[in-house]
């Protein structure tokens, strides 16, 4: 069933490639959600994509007591990409946003960073996440990570009567920026991390092929690369009891949640988990809030998961 209220894919008229936005809800107020920037096989394997998106931009925003709705848009990378061609597709991009007359703001996503967003300004008001040095919130990884561990200690609490996972065994898939940060923030835990790039790769921590990260034995999985990665195949295999991560769109289907909880396996949804990026950069952008007063509305993550855990 459509439930969304639009859908524009455009044919970027300076890099003729591909450009999409997916607006989910407006209820709550202008869509808020990131611009992705990768290569798919198939135009309507974006489009999937930006639909799944928008909608979980929208639980996230709900859970997270934002008065936002949630919205998505993806740039679709079908050839190698010159610092020129960037800059054309991003301009188109931002003609795209233009169209959305403030309904849809955009931020920084997988592909994309603060700098593409100055680009995004040069055409468009609309681009969240500049730079600091250019009045922005720049990256939104730390306060992303920082939400993430808020959800963990809080799980974690839940699943094994302690907050604490000093000693508890944890695989991190994806070790990317929000990853690495999520590693760092748990001190004394064991462990394991994976990512499709090898040149990650380091001695602070095991590591294991993505591939098989979903079968390491281990108390707690954090899924913090791309979604669709829990399905009831991946499910059968997992010995951990306590699933909470940044990766959107951890599930193939929501079916996959019952089977979750079938295996006595403790999942914390994603949208709820991953608010911290958006908490704080509309803290900082639209409400005024400073650097600290953002941070502690970023941590109330930890109370909406106790909360959920405890059916309240």
């Amino acid at each position: 069933m459509w439930e969304h209220e639009r859908l524009v894919v455009r044919t970027g008229a300076r890099s003729g490639m591909t450009t999409m936005v997916a607006l989910h809800s407006t209820r709550a107020g202008s869509a808020v959600g990131g611009c992705r920037m990768k290569a798919y096989e198939q135009i309507t394997d974006a489009v999937a994509d930006v639909l799944r998106l928008s909608k979980a931009m929208t639980l996230k925003c709900d859970a997270a007591g934002i008065p936002h709705g949630g919205a998505k848009s993806v740039i679709v990378v079908d050839r190698p990409l010159t610092p020129e061609l960037r800059r054309d597709v991003l301009l188109d991009h931002a003609d795209l946003i233009n169209e959305f007359a403030g309904s849809y703001r955009a931020g920084p996503d997988v592909g994309t960073g603060p700098q593409d967003m100055v680009v995004l300004r040069e055409l468009t008001p609309w681009a969240y996440c500049l730079p600091e040095d250019q009045g922005g919130t720049g990256s939104s990884s730390g306060p992303t990570a920082r939400g993430v561990l808020a959800a963990l200690e809080a799980a974690a609490e839940h699943t094994f009567g302690t907050s604490d996972l000093t000693g508890r065994k944890v695989v991190i898939s994806g070790f990317g920026s929000v990853g690495e940060l999520i590693a760092e923030g748990l001190a004394g835990a064991d462990i394991t991390v994976s990512d499709v790039d090898e040149s990650r790769r380091s001695g602070r921590f095991g590591w294991v092929h993505p591939d098989e990260a979903y079968r390491v034995e281990a108390d707690v999985l954090v899924p913090a690369a791309v979604g669709g990665v829990l399905s009831p195949e991946t499910v059968r295999d997992l010995t951990v009891k306590l699933v909470v991560g940044p990766a959107n769109n951890q599930l193939t289907d929501d079916s996959v949640a019952d089977l979750l909880a079938q295996r006595g396996i403790v999942w914390v949804p994603d949208h709820v988990a991953s608010a911290g990026g958006v908490i704080y950069t509309l803290a900082r952008e639209d409400d005024g809030d400073d650097h600290e007063t953002a941070l502690k509305r970023v941590d109330v993550i930890g109370t909406t998961v106790r909360r959920l855990l405890a059916g309240r």
